[in-house]
């Protein structure tokens, strides 16, 4: 098997790539594996060279060197291919997917000897107009937020949930609510302050919409949000935030399923896995086990897998 190493440079606070190679360097080095380095220099350009190498017909581990959008890039390249498997070492922002897996769990992807030491798994993925998503897809408020978070986690004193905060406050100001038809058992259709389709739970560095999203139980949860005004979105975004939807039955509501669509007259920002794509017809739908994803060595998902799988 090769071990593929795929860095983004602009993650984060600007990752080092010749730091961090060296570390892959001497960590791969001493395995006496084969395995090769990559920097990306441009946006999909991850996806494009995790293809490339796919193609090549050997076994293949990737691991995205960055934040959620590095690891968004390699599952569609590495989606549907028997041959690759891909993981996550987190260099980014928000590292939000690998949350998922629970607190010990998140500290074990730092570790490169363990991730290379794991074991894959097959996850399910969101299907977003051609686009997959690992984690999770959003219309509406929140889409905007996320999206445009980049924006502000490169000012001084502005990383990880301080950026998003940063541009909450903007987007909230330009106005919070859209009018979509929203499609899911039934049809419905009015003014919305956002639409959120969770395979994973975690999203806008650290936001816990729904905790019991899981991203191998072979269904999708899809949480709807009525429109608001801004005092009334003040009121919501704390629950919405720790998953507490439950509590705002009167303008929340979790569907869960394999197919969601939202449908606009103007030009939606869609949020997939904090990429933004645009379109005034968005559809999600479920493609279970699309992806092998790599846990680390020891990981505590990975146990209570085995131990549903004997039950």
């Amino acid at each position: 098997m090769k071990h593929f190493f795929v860095i983004n440079p602009a993650a984060g606070k600007k990752t080092d790539p010749a730091a961090l190679s060296a570390r892959i360097t001497e960590i791969a080095s001493a395995r006496g594996e084969p395995f090769e380095i990559y920097v990306t220099t441009g946006p999909m350009d991850a996806c494009e060279a995790v293809r490339r190498e796919a193609d090549k017909g050997g076994e293949v581990r990737v691991y995205a060197c960055g934040g959620d959008g590095t690891l968004n890039e390699c599952v569609n390249g590495a989606a549907g291919r028997e041959n690759v498997s891909v993981t996550h070492y987190p260099t980014g922002t928000g590292n939000d997917f690998i949350r998922v897996f629970g607190a010990d769990d998140v500290e074990r992807f730092r570790d490169l000897e363990l991730l290379m030491d794991g074991e894959a798994v097959p996850l399910d993925l969101i299907d977003c107009n051609g686009r997959y998503a690992i984690n999770i897809c959003s219309v509406g408020i929140d889409a905007r937020i996320g999206t445009q978070v980049h924006e502000y986690s490169s000012k001084p004193l502005l990383s990880g949930g301080a950026a998003y905060v940063a541009s909450l406050v903007v987007n909230v100001f330009r106005g919070i609510n859209q009018r979509l038809k929203i499609t899911h058992e039934s049809s419905e259709e009015g003014e919305y302050a956002l639409v959120c389709v969770c395979n994973g739970s975690y999203y806008g560095g650290g936001f816990h919409p729904v905790p019991e999203a899981v991203p191998n139980d072979g269904t999708l949860d899809c949480l709807v949000v009525k429109g608001v005004g801004i005092f009334g979105f003040a009121r919501m975004v704390g629950r919405y935030s720790k998953g507490r939807y439950a509590e705002m039955g009167k303008i929340m509501t979790l569907h869960r399923g394999a197919e969601f669509a939202v449908e606009c007259d103007e030009p939606l920002d869609v949020n997939v896995d904090g990429e933004l794509i645009r379109g005034s017809s968005v559809r999600f739908s479920l493609r279970p086990g699309a992806v092998s994803f790599v846990l680390p060595k020891g990981s505590d998902f990975l146990a209570s897998c085995a131990q549903r799988a004997e039950h």
